[in-house]
């Protein structure tokens, strides 16, 4: 979509993969376009419902924990649409792990036992469960890549008091174990995923997307364990398969590397994963909404009429 103009609009943020509008300086318009990215960068052509699909996941799973803590969500006027309080951020993402796997195995298997102040167990294998969860927060980066930081920085550095860590904690750990639950009535395994924090006045609102494909990976949890005795790959949700076709395609993102060409068919690949990642997640049968810029436009207008 091209950029659009809301009534009492007083800022606007074009992020990779989302159009952000603040109205009145209390609330924002999402928009989760069908961009897509890889390795910090845009590709470039768009991936047909891929907005609607994450905005959709989003929805369903900030409904499904609102028991658990204040979020910002408080409409979804169309398909790719939300819209919710605005919040004072905290620069934190706050990033939890069930399993070794991904930037933690990378980590471990360099040798060190350490992430983010939070030691790990020896005689671990790729994609094993820790005893319990962990937390390995990560700045929020103005630009460049997040860098991991630990529970006493964050305090230190005052990116949060003890009290509000604490909150942050408790909220973190919370909704990750209703996600695992979400998931394994799915047949899936919430592996890791991160949340994004912020206040209004002294409340914690939970922010952002959660457990979507994009923000989370899930392993298929048919066959997990015996795949873990012999050593095979697991079976992953996410968009894991866009990033390998690119390597493939010799493209991780580095200064002198061209985006290889995304033909038809592939799009359409991509496209149809999307809607199957929604369909296992959630456990529904996804259906297609094409709504013109107009329609898109005047519901958003209509709808803040309404939760101003």
């Amino acid at each position: 979509m091209k950029s659009l103009q809301f009534p009492q609009q007083t800022n606007f943020y074009k992020g990779k993969v989302r159009d952000v509008y603040t109205i009145e300086d209390q609330w924002l318009v999402m928009i989760a376009s069908d961009r897509i990215s890889a390795f910090d960068v845009i590709l470039p052509r768009p991936i047909p419902y891929k907005g609607q699909v994450l905005n959709q996941i989003a929805a369903y799973m900030l409904q499904a924990t609102r028991d658990i803590c204040a979020n910002w969500l408080v409409s979804v006027p169309a398909p790719n649409v939300s819209i919710g309080k605005k919040c004072v951020p905290f620069k934190i993402e706050m990033v939890v792990r069930g399993n070794l796997t991904g930037h933690a195995w990378r980590t471990y298997a360099s040798g060190k036992r350490e992430l983010c102040g939070v030691p790990l167990p020896e005689g671990m294998k790729e994609n094993d469960y820790f005893p319990t969860p962990i937390i390995t927060p990560s700045t929020k980066a103005e630009a460049g890549h997040d860098e991991d930081i630990s529970k006493e920085q964050i305090i230190a550095t005052g990116l949060a008091t003890a009290e509000d860590w604490a909150i942050l904690e408790d909220y973190t750990l919370k909704l990750f174990a209703r996600g695992k639950e979400i998931a394994a009535k799915q047949g899936l395994i919430l592996v890791d995923t991160k949340y994004e924090f912020g206040k209004i006045g002294d409340t914690v609102y939970l922010m952002d997307e959660i457990h979507t494909p994009d923000s989370s990976r899930y392993f298929y949890a048919d066959g997990f364990e015996e795949r873990q005795k012999t050593g095979e790959r697991q079976q992953q949700l996410s968009k894991e398969f866009v990033r390998e076709w690119l390597i493939a395609n010799n493209f991780m993102g580095k200064e002198g590397q061209t985006v290889p060409e995304m033909s038809d068919e592939w799009i359409n690949t991509i496209s149809k994963r999307y809607i199957d990642l929604y369909e296992k997640v959630i456990g529904e049968k996804f259906v297609p909404q094409d709504l013109s810029e107009e329609e898109t436009y005047s519901r958003i207008v209509n709808e803040l009429e309404k939760v101003k």
